[in-house]
């Protein structure tokens, strides 16, 4: 079992430290994949750094998802880049 496997085995029991490491080596890593599920299992950390990646990237598309499920921060991003 590697380092990322033993964090999301400790992410998914509920430790907040695992989630929060996870969330920092997937946005070095720019795995979208991996902050994907993190903000879908309720990491709002993982979203702001889906919303940064995605901005840097000019990723419409994530932008657009993350807007449609409410979040303001890609709409605001998404319209920036719109301008």
């Amino acid at each position: 079992m590697d380092e990322r496997d033993e964090l999301r085995r400790r992410a998914d029991a509920g430790d907040q430290d695992a989630v929060d490491q996870l969330v920092e080596l997937a946005g070095e890593a720019g795995d979208m994949d991996e902050l994907r599920r993190l903000a879908a299992s309720g990491s709002t950390d993982a979203v702001d750094v889906l919303v940064e990646l995605a901005g840097e990237r000019e990723d419409v598309d994530e932008l657009r998802r993350l807007a449609d499920l409410g979040n303001t921060d890609a709409a605001d991003v998404l319209a920036e880049l719109r301008d």
